[in-house]
C-alpha cells in the first residue's frame, strides 16, 4: 500500500520544480488571453487611429487619380508620388502596429510572465511521433480545446447577434447618410463593433486562464518519493549530512583539546563535568571559555590540565553553571563574572605563591556567587 501511495503525485510542486520547469519553458499560458489583448489591441488602434489612416488613404487615392501625363508618361515621376503617398500613410500604420505588438506582448506575459527558453525551441522526437500526435489529438486536453472551441463561436455568435440588434436601425440609416459622413460613420460602427466582440472573449478568458494555471500545477505535482530524492540531490542524503555533522564536530573537538593547554583554570564537577577558561588581564575582555565536556570528554579535559600543570578546581555548581550558558571559544556570561573572578583570583595568587612572590591564597570559597537562574 505504501509503495502504491508513493507514486500518486499528490504533493504540490517545490520552488526548485517550478524553477526547472520554467527553464524549460513550461509555464502556465493562456492563448485565449494573449488573443483577447490583440484583437482588443488591433480595435484600440483602429479607434485611435483610423480616422488618420483612412484620411491618409484618401489623399492617397484621390494624388493617384488626379496624375497628369508627365507623372504617368516618367516612371522617376511616379515612383516620387507613389513614394510619398506611401509615406504618408506609414506613420498611421506604425503606431497601429506598434500598439498591436505592445497589447500582443502584455497579453501573452501576463499570465506566467515573460520566459525565454531554448529548451523549449529545441526539435522534440515526441513532436514528431505519430503515436504522440494521436494522442494529443484524442487527449483530455484536445477535448478541453473542443470545449473551448464550441463555447468561443457561442459567446462571438450570441455578441455578434446581440450589437447587430441593437444597431440595426444605425446600420439600415447609413444609406440615407451623406457621403462621405455615413463612411465614417459605417467605419466607427465597424470599429466599435470589433471591440465589442474582441472584449467578449474576456468570458472565455475567466475560465480559461485559472485553468491554465491549476492544469499547469496539476502536470507539475511531485510524488513524495520525488521530493525525497530532490531534498537528497539538493541537501545530501540524511546519512551523508550525518557524517558531515561528524566530522564538523570531531574537528571542533580536536581544536577545542589543542586549546586547553592555553587556558588558566579548569573547573570540574569531580564525575561529569569540566570546563577550561582562559583569562588576559590586559585584554580587557571578559574571562573566555575555552573547552567544555561531559563525562569521558570532561576526563580528557582533566587530563590534558594535568599533563600542562593546569590548575583543576572542584566545583560543581559553577562547572555546571558555565557547561551550559557558554560556548567554546565565547566569553562567560556576565551573570557569572564575579563566581569566576573568585577562582582567577586564587589561581593567579596560587600561581605567585609557587614562584615565592606571595603567600600561599586561601581555597576557593564552596558557596560561589551564581545566580538562582543560572544554576542547574
Amino acid at each position: 500500500m505504501a509503495e502504491s501511495d508513493s507514486g500518486e503525485k499528490t504533493e504540490e510542486p517545490t520552488a526548485k520544480k517550478l524553477s526547472d520547469a520554467r527553464k524549460k519553458g513550461q509555464i502556465a499560458r493562456s492563448k485565449d488571453l494573449g488573443t483577447m489583448f490583440v484583437l482588443v489591441g488591433s480595435a484600440v488602434a483602429m479607434l485611435i487611429m483610423g480616422n488618420s489612416l483612412v484620411a491618409e488613404l484618401s489623399k492617397m487615392m484621390k494624388r493617384l487619380f488626379s496624375l497628369n501625363r508627365r507623372e504617368t508618361m516618367d516612371v522617376h515621376a511616379l515612383f516620387q508620388v507613389v513614394s510619398d503617398s506611401v509615406s504618408a500613410i506609414m506613420v498611421p500604420f506604425l503606431w497601429i502596429h506598434i500598439i498591436i505588438v505592445f497589447a500582443a506582448f502584455v497579453g501573452n506575459s501576463l499570465l506566467g510572465g515573460m520566459s525565454f527558453s531554448w529548451q523549449a525551441m529545441a526539435p522534440k522526437a515526441s513532436k514528431l511521433s505519430p503515436l504522440a500526435g494521436f494522442k494529443r489529438m484524442f487527449g483530455v486536453q484536445a477535448y478541453v480545446e473542443l470545449i473551448k472551441s464550441i463555447l468561443k463561436f457561442f459567446v462571438v455568435f450570441i455578441s455578434a447577434y446581440l450589437l447587430l440588434s441593437g444597431l440595426f436601425d444605425q446600420i439600415i440609416n447609413l444609406s440615407t447618410e451623406n457621403i462621405p459622413h455615413n463612411f465614417e460613420h459605417a467605419v466607427s460602427l465597424l470599429m466599435w463593433m470589433f471591440l465589442a466582440l474582441a472584449l467578449s472573449l474576456a468570458i472565455i478568458v475567466v475560465i480559461d486562464a485559472p485553468y491554465q494555471v491549476w492544469n499547469h500545477n496539476r502536470q507539475l505535482k511531485m510524488t513524495k518519493q520525488e521530493i525525497k530524492d530532490e531534498m537528497k540531490n539538493s541537501d545530501g542524503s540524511p546519512e551523508t549530512k550525518g557524517r558531515i555533522r561528524r566530522a564538523q564536530y570531531e574537528m571542533s573537538q580536536r581544536r577545542m583539546m589543542q586549546d586547553i593547554p592555553d587556558s588558566d583554570v579548569v573547573i570540574t564537577n569531580p564525575t561529569h563535568y569540566s570546563v577550561a577558561l582562559k583569562y588576559d588581564p590586559d585584554g580587557g575582555g571578559a574571562p573566555i571559555l575555552v573547552a567544555k565536556g561531559i563525562d569521558e570528554m570532561a576526563l580528557h579535559i582533566r587530563t590534558i590540565a594535568k599533563e600542562h600543570d593546569i590548575e583543576v578546581i572542584a566545583s560543581p555548581a559553577l562547572a555546571r553553571s558555565l557547561y551550559y550558558t557558554a560556548e567554546p571559544n565565547e566569553e562567560i556570561p556576565e551573570q557569572l563574572f564575579a563566581a569566576v573572578a573568585q577562582i582567577l583570583a586564587f589561581i593567579f595568587q596560587l600561581n605567585a605563591h609557587k614562584k615565592g612572590k606571595a603567600k600561599r591564597p586561601k581555597p576557593v570559597a564552596k558557596n560561589l556567587p551564581i545566580p538562582d537562574d543560572f544554576r542547574y
